[in-house]
């Protein structure tokens, strides 16, 4: 189906590792009281056809283009899952942002470490380390809510950060990137360098690594945003 010169009013959300869909409520509130149909992705965090097939399957059911949303490792996914044809435009928050060939690891290369981001592997998952999580992942967030945060997180799957994107739907659809510049899971460098070199239209805003908890205001108007400007179809 072709998204171009229809209204869109649907909005898929995905989330990144060691974390689940709840995170994204305010958002959800947000946008849902502005008259969008938003739908949240629960990604098994598996591997990246697993979390791709979560997507698609939650594109399927879409009644019209949409934008398509991810945070974190989310950016990999709606990535690869962006080439559905319902998606008309995609919004990176504080996301990674490969290109075909390419892996998520592979972003990191030359870039500066985040200490206090700090991954505990059990038998190949990587849970965030219990005493770094408010510090590395939710900084600006309550103490109760980085509590909560850290202890609902959903282990990953590590290999999938060494599985290659097989399209870059950024290639050919308008892209938006929200940046948290107080982000401690990613060197600020390789934020911007990533959302650059996509050609998207940056927001950077102070918060976090959970800016799409701590900064949902700032997250929704800019997928808002991109609802208003996608409507013109690839690029």
């Amino acid at each position: 189906m072709s998204t171009t010169g229809q209204e869109i009013k649907n909005v898929v959300l995905v989330h990144g590792a060691f974390a689940d869909g709840s995170g994204w409520r305010g958002v959800y509130d947000t946008l849902t009281a502005r008259g969008y149909r938003v739908t949240i992705v629960q990604n098994p965090l598996t591997s990246l056809q697993d979390d791709v097939a979560a997507t698609t399957r939650v594109l399927d059911r879409q009644n019209g283009p949409t934008i398509l949303v991810g945070h974190s490792w989310g950016g990999t996914v709606i990535t690869e899952a962006g080439v559905h044809p319902k998606v008309a435009g995609l919004v990176y928050v504080s996301a990674l942002a490969p290109d075909a060939g390419e892996t998520t690891s592979q972003q990191y290369e030359g870039f500066a470490p985040t200490p206090d981001f700090v991954i505990d592997v059990v038998d190949g998952y990587g849970f965030l380390n219990h005493d770094k999580f408010k510090a590395g992942f939710a900084a600006d967030a309550s103490d109760d809510d980085a509590a909560f945060l850290r202890d609902a997180q959903v282990p990953i799957n590590m290999a999938v950060f060494a599985t290659p994107v097989k399209h870059a739907a950024w290639r050919d659809k308008p892209s938006w990137a929200v940046i948290a510049t107080e982000d401690r899971a990613f060197d600020q460098a390789m934020l911007q360098h990533m959302a650059t070199r996509i050609g998207a239209k940056v927001t950077n805003v102070s918060a976090s690594h959970a800016l799409y908890l701590t900064q949902s205001g700032v997250v929704s108007d800019v997928i808002v945003t991109a609802a208003q400007n996608a409507t013109a179809g690839a690029r």
